[in-house]
């Protein structure tokens, strides 16, 4: 998806200039194929310094082809053929407004205002640096794709590297690879050896931010020295010209312990001048810290931020680095609001008297182990308590989650196999984890950290009150949370689809088992980390493992192959289950809000078109439900508070979660379960008094105050009216000049593909059925900017000549004068190089016509007849009319400031004029021919 070369338009190959030793003067205009057009501003003989769209460059003489400006093809007898003109304008309009926008991007995905404005936002200047702190489901992917084709289109980006979680790579090479024709490589450390040369080989780059830790990593000393060289290959390798950072809030720095191993590798690749662009994305980028958050702006902006500085001081810069939208906020391109406040209910259960045998067994096991750990080392214990946290966290799920965990704990204690050593790592690794806010995995390791560990000893005598505990569990033939699941299945949500999330595997499979037996074969599907739930059973056979991508799984819930999908964490981010779902389930409730708030994001985003209905399900007796009806009134009030002092209402609760530590929610409900029950509501409130606490608010209340949003009634004058239909009789115009029939059926456009256009890689010899629609399309057949024929067909069209033409009264009443506004400073860099404008000359006065209404208005005069064959011309006095087009120049000139373009010292240039002319016959063009009646764009 390169810029491509320019290529003279056809019908113009042997009318142009030939090569000359004639001194060249300021202002003429000269062409290359490198290049395209520009000015000339000074001969220095054999090298001449022009000015391009991008800014200055230094030419050999021999290689520039003078051009025609239009002063002087005005002067000639014979002007340009309408339709090149019309196609050179065109060309120019389009470009313009993707590049400020994206709008014509080759996305498969109906694009909204808020994501145009932020690649807008984030495009305006290079090297370009910004944070952007959406709310979860408002479409980051989406966000990210816009600012980047166009970048990729024009050739601003070659080398490109995104950094995200693990869990997110193939969805991130997914979503790039069939929204927009983005194929990314990702990136193993297998790949990456001295011979190989991974990082200059491949320059659309994705990896995980926690393999590429590992290069920081000491293991043992081959690991050492092999991470060593990667690490250089990585900081010694070419330059990215953009990197993308999903979940940057990892990339964290503490004032005491100092950086994560994430933010290092940030750090270094700038440090090595190794980063160009940079655009970070997370829904939670305050971590509760001020230092943590100034120091992740700091990457982006040091010279606006820096963490050792008071928080107060360095609040107005926000606005020049971070952007943040809400789902309150967020509206489609008639203004209406798109998100809908989803509706909760709880619904309650109460256990049977083995359940209730078995809780109470369990609790006094824990508190008994927690006793025993006070007892221990402070390595000892909180090694204990840990496993014993795991213990209830698992129960909180269901007992057929915790009684796996108890029957694998009981025979390794027999077995004796488990070593201290290796369960050491393995709680490291766990803490590591859930720090990281990698909950799947955390969840998972906590089924294996309380089956595991044998080693530790949680009490003076464990294996037999453990006997006692599975005889219990086993006892337990049925669970009560589970019938009043399947209750409301059939009840509230009978014959909906239905989106189910848990913690844990085990509860998982045993969920998919009575599905399976109560509403029959293939009626549910999963997903978890590794992509397997064992011990399923349907009733009617022994029980099986299932195995499952969940990328497959996501596209056979959302086509409506199945009813169910259950998922653990691993479907609480980057995947998008709304397309046949609007109902939600949770099995357990996680000890971390910030959880549900992700989990309810899989179907309340973009997409969704009904109201989100969500189910909890909890036993009031237990501690637990008590704590979460505790929990969210807090989190209510802290909510009714910000409302007070917020401008406009808007859901801050992503926000403020993120603010909070998950140690925090984690003490909550372990320590709760040994008080008394008539103390419970003292402890909470001293528990919690710092969570949403005043500092807190203020945070929210700053971040929210300063930083950049979209507002739909101010952007909505400048956000363009266009979409890939748009692009069609600019894509048939310039197939017609290339001498290429076009069969236009309702299928799509079938065509041979011009030669100019065929020499380049990956483009074909003849297309078939191509459509500029983006519903509903196979991906392959989709045109936009950033597929390679339409940038050929742009790059050719901005690279003509043509500058003069007149076009029928009949379609064009007032003449039209084309302009391109440009940077004079060159070291600007912004992505938006040039700016096209028209101005109407109206008898009253003139007109300023944008570039989005500029290409509608060209697209009116291809629609109301073929202009190719029109060879008059208007009865005009080429200075007389150079006179008219400087003073609307200057009209133009002082109401830039209404374009709102992105430059510092804009000039203005007239590139095109398209004149109104009347037949010299009544049925003819001038010639014995008669005239094309025929639109060009039907």
């Amino acid at each position: 998806m390169g810029n491509g070369t320019i290529w003279s338009l056809p019908s113009l190959v042997g009318q142009e200039h030939k090569m000359s030793d004639i001194p060249f003067s300021p202002g003429d205009q000269v062409r290359t194929n490198r290049f395209g057009i520009g000015r000339v501003v000074v001969d220095n003989g054999l090298t001449v310094v022009v000015r391009y769209e991008h800014g200055l460059e230094e030419c050999e003489a021999a290689e520039l082809e003078p051009v025609d400006t239009p002063w002087q093809v005005l002067a000639r007898p014979e002007w340009h053929p309408p339709l090149e003109v019309i196609a050179r304008a065109l060309g120019a309009a389009i470009r313009s407004v993707n590049d400020a926008w994206g709008v014509f991007s080759c996305s498969r995905i109906t694009l909204l205002p808020h994501q145009l404005w932020v690649c807008r936002q984030v495009n305006r200047e290079r090297p370009t640096r910004w944070l952007v702190a959406d709310d979860v489901g408002l479409g980051k992917t989406i966000e990210a794709g816009l600012i980047l084709l166009p970048l990729i289109s024009r050739g601003d980006v070659r080398r490109l590297l995104i950094l995200c979680p693990a869990s997110l790579v193939e969805q991130w090479q997914y979503r790039m690879r069939t929204m927009f024709g983005i194929r990314l490589t990702a990136y193993t450390t297998e790949a990456d050896t001295p011979k190989a040369d991974f990082w200059n080989t491949h320059n659309q780059v994705i990896a995980s931010v926690q393999t590429l830790r590992l290069l920081f990593t000491e293991k043992t000393a081959k690991m050492r020295k092999e991470n060593q060289e990667r690490c250089q290959r990585l900081l010694e390798a070419d330059a990215w010209d953009m990197v993308v950072v999903d979940e940057a809030h990892h990339l964290n720095a503490d004032e005491q312990t100092g950086p994560t191993l994430g933010y290092k590798l940030i750090e270094g690749l700038l440090e090595a001048n190794r980063i160009g662009s940079m655009v970070f994305f997370t829904g939670t980028p305050h971590r509760g810290k001020n230092y943590g958050f100034l120091a992740l702006l700091r990457l982006l902006r040091p010279d606006l931020f820096d963490p050792r500085q008071p928080v107060q001081d360095q609040l107005p810069n926000l606005k020049q680095v971070m952007i943040r939208n809400n789902k309150h906020n967020v509206t489609d391109l008639a203004g209406n609001r798109l998100f809908q406040e989803p509706v909760v209910r709880a619904e309650t259960y109460a256990y049977t008297p083995e359940e209730a045998q078995f809780y109470q067994m369990l609790t006094e096991f824990i508190l008994t182990g927690k006793a025993y750990a006070q007892t221990l080392a402070q390595s000892e214990r909180r090694t204990v308590i840990l496993v014993l946290i795991a213990m209830q966290k698992l129960a909180s799920s269901s007992v057929a989650a915790i009684r796996r965990a108890l029957h694998g704990r009981l025979a390794r204690i027999v077995a004796g196999r488990k070593r201290l050593a290796e369960l050491e790592d393995r709680l490291r690794s766990y803490r590591e984890r859930e720090e990281e806010g990698d909950t799947d995995t955390a969840s998972t390791m906590e089924e294996e950290i309380a089956e595991l560990s044998a080693q530790i000893v949680l009490m003076t005598d464990e294996e037999p009150r453990l006997r006692q505990l599975v005889a219990a569990a086993d006892a337990v033939k049925e669970e009560t949370k589970v019938r009043k699941i399947l209750e409301l299945l059939e009840g509230p949500f009978a014959g909906r689809p239905v989106l189910l999330f848990t913690e844990y595997k085990a509860t998982q499979s045993l969920l998919m088992s009575k599905l399976l037996s109560r509403f029959g074969p293939e009626c549910v599907t999963f997903i978890n980390g590794d992509g397997r739930a064992e011990g399923v059973s349907d009733g009617a056979g022994p029980p099986r493992t299932l195995t499952e991508t969940r990328e497959h799984a996501a596209d056979r819930f959302n086509a409506g192959q199945v009813r169910f999908l259950i998922s653990t964490e691993a479907g609480g981010e980057g995947i998008d289950l709304q397309q046949n779902c609007n109902s939600l389930i949770h099995i357990d409730l996680p000890w971390n809000p910030m959880r549900l708030h992700q989990r309810v994001g899989r179907l309340n985003r973009y997409g969704q078109t009904r109201k989100v209905e969500v189910f909890t399900v909890r036993n009031p007796d237990t501690v637990e439900a008590r704590i979460w009806v505790k929990l969210n009134a807090k989190i209510e009030q802290i909510m009714r508070a910000l409302g007070r002092v917020m401008r406009e209402p808007e859901d801050l609760l992503q926000l403020v979660l993120g603010m909070s530590s998950p140690t925090l929610f984690r003490e909550i409900f372990t320590e709760a379960a040994s008080l008394p029950p008539d103390s419970l509501s003292d402890w909470f409130d001293a528990k919690t008094a710092q969570f949403g606490g005043e500092d807190v608010l203020a945070a929210v209340q700053d971040l929210v105050g300063n930083c950049t949003r979209f507002d739909f009634q101010q952007a909505s004058p400048q956000i363009p009216r266009l979409d890939l239909p748009d692009l069609k009789p600019f894509f048939k115009a310039t197939l017609s000049l290339n001498k290429r029939k076009v069969q236009d059926e309702s299928d799509g456009l079938t065509f041979l593909t011009p030669e100019t256009w065929a020499k380049f890689p990956g483009i074909r010899r003849e297309y078939q059925k191509m459509v500029f629609e983006r519903a509903g399309t196979d991906p392959q057949r989709v045109l936009g900017v950033g597929h390679r024929l339409v940038d050929q067909a742009l790059a050719q069209a901005c690279g003509s000549a043509a500058s003069v033409s007149a076009v029928p009264d009949t379609v064009l009443e007032f003449p039209l004068y084309v302009y391109s506004v440009t940077d004079r400073v060159t070291s600007s860099g912004g992505q938006v190089r040039s700016v096209t404008t028209a101005v109407e000359v109206r008898p009253d006065g003139y007109v300023l016509l944008r570039d989005s209404e500029l290409i509608l208005r060209l697209n009116q005069i291809l629609a109301a007849r073929d202009p190719r064959r029109f060879k008059g011309r208007s009865p005009a006095d080429p200075d007389g009319m150079r006179r008219d087009v400087e003073a609307a120049s200057r009209w133009l000139a002082d109401r830039l400031s209404e374009l709102d373009v992105p430059f510092r010292v804009p000039t203005v240039v007239c590139c095109c004029l398209l004149l109104p002319s009347r037949k010299t016959g009544p049925d003819t063009d001038g010639s014995d021919n008669p005239l094309d009646e025929t639109p060009l764009a039907e």
